[in-house]
């Protein structure tokens, strides 16, 4: 960690690390409940939670970034090295099968529906754009 984000780290009124300690624990949880549920993106949620973590505790954030699972999804897009053409597809088969589950037995609004293919659509195609890692 550079000097200057220790210095402003011991600047940061213990309030407020408290606050973006707590709001990091929030966002690991929601990026992990993202994780099951497609409409919501696991990753943005963990790259929020790593940036209270940064500001809160140093330590934590290391941890978040050296995690089994959730450290690769972070460390991929923090360090801009893209994901591997297998994480793609199954990824989107993965956002594919849960959004047709979702569309053709939970709901029967047509509004609904579209809404939960345009998300479908939308996500696959940002995972498409995402660098692909060789590996």
């Amino acid at each position: 960690m550079a000097k200057e984000q220790i210095s402003n780290l011991k600047t940061l009124p213990v309030i407020y690390k408290y606050a973006y300690f707590v709001s990091g624990i929030l966002l690991v949880a929601i990026g992990i409940i993202g994780i099951f549920l497609p409409v919501l993106p696991t990753t943005i949620f963990l790259i929020l939670a790593s940036a209270c973590f940064v500001k809160s505790s140093p330590k934590v954030n290391e941890w978040l970034r050296n995690h089994k699972i959730l450290g690769t999804l972070l460390k991929n897009y923090q360090d801009k090295t893209g994901l591997t053409i297998k994480s793609k597809v199954i990824h989107i088969i993965f956002l594919w099968v849960s959004i047709l589950v979702s569309a053709f037995i939970l709901t029967e609004s047509l509004p609904i529906k579209l809404l939960l293919f345009a998300i479908a659509l939308g996500v696959s195609i940002h995972l498409i754009m995402i660098k692909t890692k060789r590996v």
